[in-house]
């Protein structure tokens, strides 16, 4: 296989908003009485606003105390939470090896996209400088179903012009290792907890990325 292009998730792969996120739902948790541990956190990685909200209902045994417009409430609140959390995300929070790894990649003429289910990977981006390095950043407003379903790597992969099999997807979740073998790639792992699939490669951080070997 000739890879094509390298498909990376946001949060704990190109920047840590994984802990803003914690945060974030933590304070909604807090504020109605529910409890909400970073173990119960690592379910969420991957996982869409509304899906994480459900299961934290569903930890606390509240899966059918709340209306649509109730939850809605509830997710707007959180993303209000978290978009203060990471206003001052700056350059200096992209992780250890992320800019020389996609750097290679560009001099070696692949293409790069970002595949993050966050409605905020355009902000968190711009903060980072990063705004204008991808070929393509999925649009996570338009994407139905949340990791582990292939969807917005094999909606990356489409975009760019390539097919699951000529790309490496870069992850930091079970859920997103499970989605990027599910899409036909290549997958790295970033301290992944491995509880089902194995990724191809598995990195205990970003600073351990090296594209001469890492990429055919």
């Amino acid at each position: 296989m000739k890879t094509k292009a390298i498909i990376f998730d946001l949060d704990g792969v190109i920047t840590d908003t994984a802990r803003y996120h914690f945060k974030a739902w933590k304070m909604l948790a807090d504020s109605l009485g529910f409890g909400f541990t970073e173990a119960d956190n690592e379910r969420l990685k991957g996982v869409s606003r509304m899906d994480s909200l459900n299961i934290i209902l569903e930890i606390n045994g509240a899966e059918d105390r709340f209306t649509l417009e109730e939850k809605e409430a509830l997710c707007k609140t959180k993303n209000d939470n978290y978009i203060q959390l990471i206003s001052q995300i700056t350059p200096a929070d992209i992780l250890p090896g992320i800019s020389d790894f996609m750097a290679a990649a560009k001099a070696a003429g692949l293409s790069c996209a970002v595949a993050s289910v966050s409605k905020n990977a355009p902000a968190v981006l711009k903060s980072l400088g990063l705004a204008d390095s991808f070929d393509y950043v999925a649009d996570a407003k338009k994407i139905t179903r949340s990791k582990p379903d292939p969807e917005i790597f094999t909606v990356c992969a489409e975009s760019l012009g390539f097919k699951g099999s000529d790309c490496i997807g870069i992850e930091d979740s079970q859920a997103g290792i499970e989605a990027i073998h599910a899409a036909g790639m290549k997958s790295i792992g970033i301290n992944v907890t491995v509880c089902s699939l194995e990724p191809d490669i598995h990195l205990k951080s970003t600073a351990e990325l090296d594209f001469a070997s890492m990429v055919d």
